[in-house]
């Protein structure tokens, strides 16, 4: 068994079917399930608004097969990530695609709920402080205005129950040492609930929204806030995903090959 896999759960059951996909542009190659919970553009991009340098360690909540954890790990050498899971059976492809990219000397996964206690993280060895960045993608869908898949796994991860963010918040800001930094992906017109979940322990909040095209209303947000800081509230302007005839940007294809960064990653 890798190393990385060493705190991950048995996996409860063989997945029918395992589909192989490159990300990064073929740079990093991830196993997921062909059906439920898939990585998309969201996992990049919050990588991508991450910053990280070396020597730090950096946690990945809801991590699901490591997507987001693995393409900041593989674009800041010598950068620590912990992924954290609560799916046993993602947790362990997490774990294995690590090994597969060459990352499991330095990435580890963890199969958890974000909503444990402090002593179930800290048997996990992820004690209060020990982060210096948390990325995160919590699950964002309303379940009171959109109905949930019927898929087991993909509900899970995309589901979110009204306590969600001051939860995910929560577990951030306890491991993340003073001035540390949370990265986190959300809906658009869910960010005034995101800025509330942040007045408690954060300030320096920056804020990315994500457009699908020229003049479309944007549908995500990026945010970045700092433990314990006092700074004003920063808006970036817009990245437009698209252009009108459907293509990538060419902002949006660079930081999707992993050949540029967005904005929120420059502190």
């Amino acid at each position: 068994m890798p190393a990385s896999a060493m705190n991950c759960a048995p996996m409860p059951e063989r997945l029918s079917a395992i589909t192989d996909d490159a990300v990064l542009d073929g740079r990093l190659r991830l196993w997921q399930p062909a059906k439920g919970h898939r990585v998309g553009h969201d996992a990049i991009l919050l990588a991508a608004a991450t910053t990280a340098k070396k020597g730090e360690h950096a946690v990945d909540l809801g991590a699901g097969v490591g997507a987001a954890g693995l393409a900041l790990a593989s674009r800041v050498a010598g950068l620590h990530v912990t992924l954290v899971e609560i799916d046993a059976t993602l947790c362990k492809l997490a774990a294995e695609n690590a090994e597969r990219n060459a990352l499991s000397s330095r990435v580890d996964a963890v199969t958890l709920d974000v909503a444990a206690t402090a002593r179930a993280f800290a048997a996990a060895g992820l004690k209060p402080g020990l982060a210096d960045r948390v990325l995160m993608n919590p699950p964002f869908h309303d379940i009171g205005r959109q109905k949930p898949s019927p898929h087991a796994g993909r509900k899970l991860a995309h589901a979110a129950l009204p306590d969600v963010l001051p939860t995910w918040i929560g577990a951030a800001s306890r491991l993340l040492s003073a001035r540390g930094v949370l990265t986190l992906i959300w809906r658009a017109d869910g960010l005034p609930d995101v800025l509330a979940a942040l007045k408690r322990g954060f300030g320096g909040v920056a804020v990315l929204p994500l457009h699908p095209k020229p003049g479309a209303p944007a549908i995500r947000v990026l945010v970045r806030a700092v433990k314990q800081s006092r700074a004003p509230l920063t808006i970036y302007p817009g990245l437009i995903l698209n252009e009108a005839n459907g293509t990538l940007t060419a902002l949006t294809d660079a930081v999707l090959r992993g050949t540029s960064t967005l904005p929120l990653a420059d502190l």
